[in-house]
């Protein structure tokens, strides 16, 4: 009977010691996962961070582009008022040195369809600069927009 319990107290070392193997495997392979998830996460956190950054600078430089269009869009603006009103100028001095009604029937219809066809060619102008403004200053986001579908779409790794 001694025998047999010093036989089974060996049997349930031995058993216990097994267990405790088989316990520090599975908590090694254990923390091997979670360390390779984490490092996964971590990574993921930083791709994002990183992309996120390209968004801001996108926006940035989408920003200072189209500010800077549109202070030249206001230059181009200013320079077509002040052009017309030179043209009024020279109108009105026009108009004021004719000598019949006829005469100055005649120079106020040149000075209007002069006034006219300036005015329809520099809106174009100003309509064909806002349109490149537009596009210029979308032009980051758009890449970033293009990056971003690149880059999502591609499947996770493993």
């Amino acid at each position: 009977m001694a025998s047999e319990a010093a036989s089974t107290a060996v049997q349930a070392g031995t058993n216990l010691q097994a267990g405790s193997t088989q316990l520090g495997v599975t908590m090694e392979k254990t923390m091997e996962q979670v360390t390779k998830t984490a490092d996964g996460l971590f990574k993921a956190a930083e791709e994002a961070a990183e992309f996120s950054r390209g968004n801001l600078e996108a926006m940035a430089k989408a920003t200072q582009l189209y500010v800077a269009g549109v202070q030249d869009l206001g230059k181009q603006t200013l320079a077509l008022v002040q052009g017309l009103t030179d043209h009024t100028v020279a109108g009105a001095k026009a108009l004021g040195s004719v000598k019949s009604l006829k005469e100055a029937a005649e120079v106020q219809a040149s000075y209007a369809r002069t006034a006219m066809e300036k005015s329809f060619a520099e809106t174009a102008k100003l309509q064909e600069a806002a349109l490149k403004l537009a596009e210029a200053s979308f032009a980051p986001i758009s890449a970033r927009m293009t990056l971003a579908v690149e880059k999502f779409s591609k499947p996770i790794a493993a």
